[in-house]
């Protein structure tokens, strides 16, 4: 016998104030939404700021708490959104903005104002953040002597410039007259450790400055729901194909790397994405991995060892907890203590940072264990080691073309360092899945790297390895879709015969006109190496025209020299094409970074 639904409740608006909602509602994002529901739930408790060009009561005049997050790969983005959620529920009304949605002509007005911010790279802000980091930074800035703040700063101490950007905007907030709420937190990778009790601290301050309405649950908002999977429960993705992109090794050719293309099943999960977002897998670490780590600390694998309110046997800990494959800057103080090594001790000072770098970009923690003996006990080799991960990856499918089903290119880590094997914890853990596995799964929306919204607008995609991975996605949409736009491809990597990534997806698309262009940069097939930034160099005249006419350019791939080379060829075209001063083509380009019409998703 089948039940039948419950009726919905009716609107406790009338019909004319219905269709007044829905038409002010209409085409605002996520942000646009968010802002919103805090001030119309604001309303409801009377402390609501006024709308531009009206006039309210002083009481009524209080603003909601300002949340700002840049953010490269997310998570800066998810724990704004926690926290604006958290002080939504506690009955505090709250605005979230993306740093590059900021206007900053409200920064003067702000009252209080929690900023999440992440560095990437050595010192970096994150591409949304730019603006707005220069802004406060420079010399445009405003006193700010109302303002109360509090900073998170995000980032990778394996960086000399650790948390720089959270810093730099923590001390120049305080310079302009902005009083801090509480001290500025500076999370590493295991970021919860330290951004679970900032959240705690700022929640408590935002509900002692400011005024509270009544709870969230007396108050209809407008956020959506969370879905049922995500990063703290990710979705078991059955693997349905794992095939080889790279050539295998032969007598004449053969490719320096191997390069896989999955596809996993999200069939049941209720999870969606679009071109652009990226999937989160939870990784192990390779078993023998594992088993060195334990035979070199003579250490027992079933010993149980509790940490953080969690028992588990060690070996447990070591497969599916804790980072072994990334080396950071704090475990090899505490080995440096533990070892009494003096070499260790020179690379923790200031004089040591450049050979720290390489050691921590080089190195796994087996190496530095094997290489520096120590003592170490399983309760403290728990407490020292970071915890495991997700890996994010950029989805090389779009749902119109393959349904409940995510796509990824991954280029698998496994090489030797002075005669042992070593791997790459996610890369190695996916490249070994077969079609009777399932892989832990979510996924990291990608706002900043969509596709335009005008169909008829033309692309640039420049994706050199496995960075080409989302335009396969782009493209798979933009069929689907009939979208009118002109499509154009550049890709790189070392060899035409073993490594041209989809080769043949994208010839048989420049053959049905799908894609418009597709430009080559094969590094080793020639005696002078060629990178992708050379063939944008190349065709630099055509490059500016399509800018001109309003195409959107998008990069993905390698931060540390790729990004920055395509970056420096981009602004050197449109100044040696457009008539422009170098700072004039840079200015276009930030221009165009602000529009949503120069994206990159770079690692």
């Amino acid at each position: 016998m089948s039940a039948t639904a419950p009726a919905a409740p009716p609107a406790p608006l009338p019909p004319d104030k219905t269709e007044l909602l829905q038409r002010l509602t209409e085409g605002l994002d996520a942000n646009g939404l968010w802002w919103l529901s805090g001030y119309a739930a604001g309303r409801a408790s009377g402390i609501a700021a006024p709308l531009p060009g009206t006039d309210a009561p002083p009481s009524q005049q209080a603003q909601p708490a300002t949340v700002v997050y840049g953010s490269q790969t997310g998570n800066a983005k998810r724990i704004g959104e926690a926290l604006a959620r958290k002080l939504e529920a506690d009955g505090v009304p709250a605005r979230l903005l993306r740093a590059d949605r900021y206007p900053t002509r409200e920064l003067k007005d702000e009252r209080q104002m929690f900023l999440v911010f992440s560095t990437q790279g050595d010192g970096e802000p994150s591409d949304d953040a730019r603006a707005l980091v220069e802004f406060i930074l420079g010399k445009r800035a405003p006193k700010l002597p109302g303002l109360h703040f509090a900073v998170l700063g995000l980032g990778d101490s394996s960086y000399p410039e650790f948390c720089a950007i959270g810093r730099q905007l923590d001390e120049r907030l305080e310079s302009l007259g902005a009083t801090r709420m509480f001290a500025r937190a500076d999370a590493d990778l295991d970021i919860e450790t330290v951004s679970d009790p900032w959240l705690q601290q700022a929640n408590a301050a935002a509900r002692e400055s400011l005024p509270a309405r009544p709870p969230r649950a007396t108050v209809t908002t407008l956020h959506p729901a969370p879905p049922a999977f995500g990063r703290d429960r990710p979705f078991p993705s059955p693997v349905l194909a794992n095939l080889p992109l790279t050539a295998p090794a032969g007598p004449r050719h053969r490719s320096d790397r191997d390069i896989r293309h999955l596809e996993l099943s999200l069939e049941g999960s209720g999870l969606s994405y679009e071109p652009g977002d990226a999937l989160g897998v939870w990784p192990e670490n390779p078993p023998a991995l594992v088993e060195a780590v334990l035979d070199t600390l003579s250490l027992d694998g079933d010993s149980v060892v509790g940490h953080g309110g969690t028992e588990l046997p060690l070996h447990q800990w070591l497969s599916r907890k804790l980072e072994l494959t990334r080396l950071t800057r704090p475990f090899l103080a505490r080995h440096a203590e533990l070892s009494g090594s003096e070499a260790l001790q020179n690379l923790l000072q200031p004089a040591g940072a450049s050979g720290l770098s390489t050691l921590l970009a080089t190195h796994q923690t087996i190496d530095l264990l094997q290489a520096h003996p120590a003592h170490w006990t399983p309760e403290a080799l728990v407490a020292a080691l970071r915890p495991l991960a997700p890996r994010l990856y950029s989805i090389a499918s779009s749902q119109k073309e393959v349904g409940e089903e995510a796509h990824l290119t991954v280029a698998h880590v496994d090489y030797r360092l002075e005669g042992q094997q070593r791997w790459g914890a996610a890369s190695h853990f996916l490249a070994g899945r077969s079609d009777e596995g399932a892989v832990p799964v979510y996924i990291e929306a990608n706002e900043r790297f969509r596709l335009p919204a005008d169909p008829a607008r033309d692309i640039v995609m420049i994706g050199p390895g496995t960075g080409v991975a989302p335009f396969r996605g782009f493209l798979q949409d933009r069929t689907a879709t009939g979208a009118s736009g002109r499509n154009w491809l550049v890709f790189g990597n070392p060899h035409l015969r073993t490594d041209f990534l989809y080769q043949t997806e994208w010839q048989q698309a420049l053959r049905d006109g799908r894609l418009d262009r597709l430009d080559l940069a094969f590094s080793r097939d020639q005696a002078e190496k060629v990178y992708v930034q050379q063939r944008l160099l190349e065709q630099g005249r055509r490059l500016h025209e399509w800018i001109e006419g309003g195409a959107h350019v998008y990069v993905c791939g390698d931060a540390s020299r790729m990004a920055r080379d395509v970056h420096e060829a981009l602004t050197v075209a449109i100044a040696t094409h457009g008539g422009l001063s170098r700072e004039d083509a840079a200015a276009r380009l930030e221009e165009m970074q602000q529009q949503g019409r120069y994206a990159r998703d770079v690692y």
